[in-house]
């Protein structure tokens, strides 16, 4: 099996094109790297689509630029591909390289780490299964959000991925709006949701954990975007029960962020983008909308710092 790498670079700097001139040169008969960078950039969402749409292989695995993979993980994706060949969608579990686990500017030895290190799923069993039996917090609690999950079959991605809104896509202020959120699950779920897909419980790649350029929407994240996506999965075939639950969920911290929110709207906390009936009012019916107080208030009692 051959692989390939694509990179789509969105950074004014030309460094990047240097690193990738002296790869292609040391791998030159070894594998394939092809790069595209944009004269200006278009943010996440057009970024993320370019590395995908550049690619000419079966399947791609998208990984961000603050991932990393297993020594091994290649050869076990591809002998997982060999026996799998049925299987168009594949969640690969990673694990979390935490904040005091990486410094900025440290290059990380994925040959030396920690044995410590623990994974996003805590399920230890792989299967296979339906797309929607991916949708639950004990797999993936953003739903299947970060891009280091994934690794699908191209063609069914290129049928589907023009169910994107071309013009919402284009708003380089990430975050902002539903399709530039969750652009990949967007098309997952309308490429995959009759297909056969396969739960890869040990993981293949490492998550880097620290400061993030959008940190301070991360609350927004949680309480206002997750409830969203699954609204869309339950259109598009989740069942009922299993969104019931999976929305409760990502509802359990809905007092205490809508307040932070609130609270930090002057310093890009996302507070513009809340819809009061859509986002706050609609989801007061589940029980962790009122419950969230009370688990702020134990957490708060039982670990004062938190």
């Amino acid at each position: 099996m051959k692989f390939e790498i694509c990179i789509s670079d969105n950074s004014s700097s030309n460094e990047n094109l240097k690193t990738v001139r002296i790869f292609r040169k040391k791998f030159k008969n070894k594998v394939k790297i092809i790069y595209h960078k944009f004269k200006v950039n278009k943010g996440v969402t057009i970024n993320f689509l370019k590395s995908i749409s550049i690619s000419k292989a079966k399947f791609v695995w998208t990984i961000g630029d603050d991932d990393l993979l297993t020594k091994d993980a290649l050869k076990k994706l591809h002998n997982l591909l060999k026996k799998k060949n049925k299987i168009d969608y594949f969640f690969i579990n990673s694990y979390n390289l935490k904040t005091n686990e990486k410094k900025k500017n440290r290059i990380i030895n994925t040959l030396k780490l920690s044995r410590k290190l623990e994974p996003f799923s805590k399920i230890n069993k792989s299967f296979e299964g339906n797309f929607f039996q991916l949708i639950h917090p004990n797999i993936s609690y953003d739903f299947l959000m970060a891009i280091y999950f994934s690794v699908f079959r191209k063609d069914k991605w290129d049928k589907n991925v023009k169910i994107l809104d071309k013009k919402l896509i284009k708003d380089t202020n990430w975050i902002s709006n539903f399709y530039n959120t969750f652009f990949n699950q967007i098309v997952f779920v309308e490429a995959f949701k009759n297909s056969r897909v396969y739960f890869q419980s040990r993981p293949l790649s490492i998550n880097t954990s620290y400061k993030r350029d959008w940190s301070s929407m991360y609350w927004f994240l949680e309480i206002v975007r997750y409830p969203e996506i699954l609204d869309y999965y339950r259109k598009k075939g989740l069942s009922f029960f299993r969104y019931i639950y999976c929305k409760n969920y990502s509802l359990r911290n809905f007092a205490n962020y809508y307040l932070k929110i609130f609270l930090n709207r002057k310093r890009n906390s996302g507070w513009q983008y809340v819809k009061i009936y859509k986002n706050i009012i609609s989801n007061l019916i589940y029980p962790n909308a009122i419950l969230s107080i009370f688990y702020f208030i134990l957490r708060k009692l039982l670990n004062p710092k938190s």
